[in-house]
Order: structure tokens, then sequence, then C-alpha cells
């Protein structure tokens, strides 16, 4: 299993998360994207409909319910009901599922120490099970791999 650590450095899990969304339909996948809490999923399902006036990526919560229909379902729960082939950690979170995914991306704010501290050991562990990583560092003008 594969699995991306994404560095924020020039913008918050709300610009860039869209970015990444983008990307995973566009690449035909689905996706579940964990967030730390009930209230945190619907601040970012919501400016997934506001980000961008003439974007629009489909996706829903246990408040929209019928997750089975969702390319993208956005969940403070360690699940995968829409039948993802992608995770998405944000605020830290963490996956016992990992083997339900082909992929997982990890974004973590780099301009927070404590969180980018738990992002090295959340990189430790996954490289102890054998995954197989990369590195992404958020720069003003994209992302730059650093590092596999």
């Amino acid at each position: 299993m594969r699995v991306d650590f994404y560095h924020l450095q020039a913008s918050p899990v709300e610009v860039a998360l869209p970015q990444l969304l983008e990307r995973v339909l566009q690449a035909g996948h689905r996706a579940v994207v964990m967030a730390g809490s009930e209230d945190r999923v619907e601040v970012l399902a919501n400016h997934l409909w506001t980000y961008d006036p003439d974007a629009w990526l489909p996706h829903g919560t246990l408040k929209d319910g019928f997750a089975e229909d969702q390319p993208i379902w956005l969940t403070d729960r360690d699940e995968n009901p829409n039948a993802a082939r992608m995770l998405i950690l944000t605020d830290g979170m963490t996956s016992t599922r990992l083997a339900d995914f082909d992929r997982c991306l990890d974004v973590f704010d780099g301009n927070n120490p404590q969180a980018t501290a738990a992002a090295r050991d959340r990189w430790s562990v996954a490289k102890a099970a054998g995954h197989e990583l990369h590195y992404w560092q958020q720069t003003d003008t994209g992302w730059k791999e650093k590092a596999t």
C-alpha cells in the first residue's frame, strides 16, 4: 500500500484538500476523507461546496446519507462506506483500515510543530508496516516530492 505525506506550508488544508480531491476524481477514484470531529467534517463539507464557483466536487457526510452514492465521503469515523480506494487523513487522524484502500494521503499542517511531530510518528509506523512511502512538501508554486 502506498502512503503519501503532504506537508502543508503555503496554505491550510481547506485550500489544499479541494485540489487533491479534484485530482482524485479526475483519475476516476472515490475517496474517504477523515477529519477530527463531526464539526470539522461539516466545515470541510461546506467548504467543498463553496471553494470555487466554477468547480463541483460531489461529496457527502453522515448528515447527507447515501454514502454508497458519494464519490467523496467525509467522516470522523474509521470507515469506508462508499467503497473508496483512496483515503485522505486530515487533522492527525489515523486508520486501522489501510488495507481497505490502495492509497492513503496523510495531509498535515507543517506550520504546527505538534502536527509535524505527529506526522513523523505516523511515517515511522507506516515505514515499519512496510508501506511504500512518499513525502510531498508544499511550495508557493505547488507540490515537490522530497523523499520516498
